[in-house]
């Protein structure tokens, strides 16, 4: 092991036990569900803010999203980011404080699935069965693409064999979920959130300032795709050109959907759900704003100037390991080892908010509520911890393929929420008809259209998924509640009370 790998394993080494730490800090707060799982909704603005965005954004952001600009170009990985920009925004300013404020007048509800059976009054509990079996669906595959992150950093970095990259993420996160709950996540959270903007902006400068500035970095890069088709280079290359040349109307489209995924994504509404004030969300809405622009701007920028950054040390395959190679080819190694663990960061963060909603969604919406077990406080945080780890496990399988694609494995598991639960949330929250049988029709349909749509390819099929299963969730659940002339008295008059509460 060389002296660089040495500096770099101790920086990792430092921060996982930091991890842990915040995890052990946080066991003794978790007496209740509530506190396991929405922190007691004591989240101040700015850990709700960095939290939110930190789990939203996951190691795609920083090996996904510059490696989709390193291999495809800016055009497609800029009309993603402004879909993302703009879902994040709308997701704040429209849905967050009705949310919070909502899922406490529905039964004090603590997970999405107990809001939307408590909103529509769904005595069957039919949606909390087939909530908590797609959430638990997707959320394996987007917890799946986190764990594969820490594996490919670690294989990267230390020359690691990627099934003990895993193993050791794997672990690291199970450890200060299960200890510490929502407040040990969000907290993590906050942190990893702080380290992965500060990367992002030093790393993106530094590579701007070493080819001359924005302006001469891009014209490089245009030159270099434009005149170098050929040797090491020429099949990337060849790639971004009919990448670039391609992008048309439909993908901007595809593009831009990616922003309609917020409204249905589980483990962020749940900061809503948990921040103290609905006075603090406007502070927390810009902090979330500001980060999230800064942090595109950074990654999309750094994947797409890589080629002429590091033209001696790329070729098609490593693509998603761009920021990888791009820190360890710019920093001192210890330095280096600190930045590394802000991709481990971003993988982190999202896959420990993932673990926990799965958990909470099969903990109070399959055992206590469907199967009417009703748990002591006590009991509810052991079973919850072991619904975590479950799924871990079943993730941690799904993982085992090396050469399974990160974005890939974020875009599909991203779909299947924004079209499941997107719609529903919005028509849950500002229209009074909705009904428990459009709520159910919505999920299964969106749900349905999404996996389909997947695994078909040409034409049509081209447009991302997330498109389709939204339009097809939000129809048939307008529909089927039009439809349904039984409305229930008690649901209706909630939401009129709910309506009338301020603040």
């Amino acid at each position: 092991m060389t002296s660089a790998m040495i500096q770099q394993m101790i920086a990792f080494v430092l921060y996982l036990g930091m991890m842990v730490y915040v995890g052990i800090r946080w066991m003794s707060s978790n007496n209740s569900s509530e506190d396991f799982f929405l922190g007691g909704r004591n989240l101040g603005p700015w850990t709700t803010a960095l939290s939110a965005e930190a789990s939203d954004m996951s190691g795609w952001l920083l090996m996904g999203l510059p490696g989709l600009a390193y291999l495809g170009g800016i055009k497609e990985a800029f009309w993603t980011a402004l879909g993302l920009e703009i879902g994040t925004y709308l997701n704040w300013l429209i849905v967050a404080k009705p949310l919070r404020k909502y899922s406490i007048a529905c039964g004090n509800a603590i997970t999405i699935p107990e809001f939307l059976t408590n909103r529509f009054k769904d005595k069957k509990r039919i949606i909390s069965l087939i909530s908590t079996v797609f959430i638990v669906l997707f959320f394996v595959i987007y917890t799946a693409s986190g764990f594969v992150a820490c594996a490919k950093l670690l294989n990267a970095v230390f020359e690691l064999p990627y099934i003990c990259g895993l193993v050791i993420g794997t672990v690291v996160i199970l450890l200060y979920t299960l200890l510490g709950g929502f407040s040990a996540v969000c907290t993590t959270d906050f942190i990893q959130g702080s380290l992965m903007f500060v990367v992002l902006i030093i790393t993106s400068i530094v590579m701007m300032v070493t080819l001359g500035g924005p302006a001469a970095a891009y014209a490089k890069a245009g030159e270099f795709s434009m005149n170098a088709i050929a040797g090491k280079f020429g099949e990337l290359l060849q790639t971004r050109f009919l990448a670039n040349q391609n992008y048309g109307i439909m993908s901007i489209i595809s593009a831009l959907a990616w922003g309609l995924g917020y409204f249905g994504m589980p483990h962020i509404l749940v900061r809503f759900m948990g921040i103290r004030s609905n006075k603090e969300i406007a502070l927390s809405r810009r902090i979330a704003m500001i980060w999230v622009t800064i942090a595109f701007i950074g990654a999309v920028g750094i994947g797409s100037v890589a080629t002429v950054y590091l033209p001696n040390l790329l070729d098609l395959g490593q693509s998603e390991s761009v920021i990888i190679r791009t820190i360890m080819h710019t920093y001192q190694p210890f330095v280096a080892g600190i930045f590394l663990c802000a991709i481990l960061a971003a993988a982190m963060s999202t896959a420990d908010s993932q673990l926990l909603v799965a958990a909470s969604a099969f903990t109070e919406d399959f055992c206590q509520t469907l199967l009417n077990k009703k748990f002591k406080q006590r009991t509810t945080i052991v079973v919850s911890r072991a619904a975590v780890f479950a799924i871990a496990i079943i993730a941690f399988i799904l993982s085992l393929n090396e050469n399974s694609s990160i974005f890939g494995l974020v875009s599909y598991a991203w779909a299947g929420f924004g079209s499941t639960f997107g719609p529903l949330v919005l028509l849950a929250l500002f229209w009074r008809n909705a009904t428990a049988k459009g709520a159910v029709a919505g999920i299964i349909a969106g749900a349905t259209v999404v996996i389909v749509w997947h695994n078909l390819h040409g034409g049509i099929f081209d447009v991302y998924e997330i498109l389709p299963g939204f339009i097809a969730c939000l129809m048939l659940a307008v529909v089927v509640s039009l439809l349904d002339k039984n409305k229930d008295p008690a649901m209706l008059a909630d939401f009129d009370r709910y309506k009338a509460i301020e603040g």
